[in-house]
């Protein structure tokens, strides 16, 4: 059966954790591979490479950052038939919904592609006697971000795109129920030309959430999925002092008509 790893620092990594989770295909209910899930080990290798390479990575222009982005937006609309299909067989989507997903996800990777023009800082002279004042931006160093199962294309598109492209590294965990477009958005960005380590994806349940919250060289973290677990990754994360943004919800209005089956109907809508 096929195995699905983690991606620290440019390559593959089986893991040690000896803890795996099914990845089913929707489309026939059927086990089609085993997705290794992280340990305390597997995050802190994450963590040490996205140090690493952030440390070059913030010292490289915004142009060549930007340069790079373009380049991942190319390859990732080269292979978008690739991805649709891998998205597909993981998630249950469409083919034509799975290219949706992968599209809104370009849509801003493009806007992390002008990155120079908003990176610019403020200079104000005269700000008061003997007083000018001006402003910079600078990167963080390592972000890290959770992302769910029903968008796995956009939503870490969402995320890393815009960390990598203002000069920060990026640790991300997927959900591991459709974890392969992530790993090969990660793999696409390093032959765009990001050095190895400014993305690696590591799979995971819980331990690895935690592991995220609690690393002290993770500055900041973005989460997406329900809202309980929002309330969860905000409390721990900015108690340990990092800036989180945690989106929790999103729902969608739902219509029960009147012969529906009420009991279920809640069921499937809560």
């Amino acid at each position: 059966m096929r195995e699905i790893m983690h991606f620290i620092d440019g390559v593959a990594v089986k893991g040690t954790s000896g803890q795996h989770g099914e990845v089913f295909n929707p489309n026939t209910g059927e086990v089609q591979a085993r997705v290794a899930l992280a340990s305390i080990k597997e995050v802190d290798a994450a963590v040490a490479s996205a140090v690493r390479a952030q440390q070059h990575w913030a010292l490289v222009n915004p142009q060549r950052r930007a340069r790079v982005m373009f380049d991942f937006k190319r390859l990732v609309e080269a292979n978008m038939n690739e991805l649709a299909e891998m998205l597909s067989s993981e998630h249950g989507k469409v083919i034509a919904d799975s290219k949706g997903d992968v599209q809104r996800g370009l849509e801003v990777i493009e806007f992390a592609c002008g990155i120079p023009h908003v990176l610019k800082g403020e200079y104000t002279e005269g700000a008061g006697p003997g007083i000018d004042v001006y402003s910079m931006r600078q990167p963080l160093g390592v972000a890290a971000g959770i992302t769910p199962f029903n968008f796995p294309a956009m939503i870490p598109m969402w995320m890393f795109g815009i960390a990598i492209a203002v000069g920060n590294s990026f640790v991300l965990k997927p959900s591991e129920k459709d974890p392969s477009v992530p790993i090969r958005l990660a793999e696409l960005m390093m032959e765009a030309g990001a050095p190895k380590g400014v993305l690696n994806v590591i799979n995971g349940d819980k331990t690895a959430v935690d592991a995220i919250l609690e690393h002290p060289d993770i500055k900041a973290v973005s989460f997406v999925g329900s809202s309980d677990i929002a309330h969860y990754v905000y409390s721990r994360g900015t108690a340990a002092g990092k800036r989180v943004q945690a989106m929790g919800g999103a729902k969608n209005h739902g219509i029960v008509m009147p012969d529906a089956d009420l009991d279920q109907a809640v069921k499937d809508i809560s």
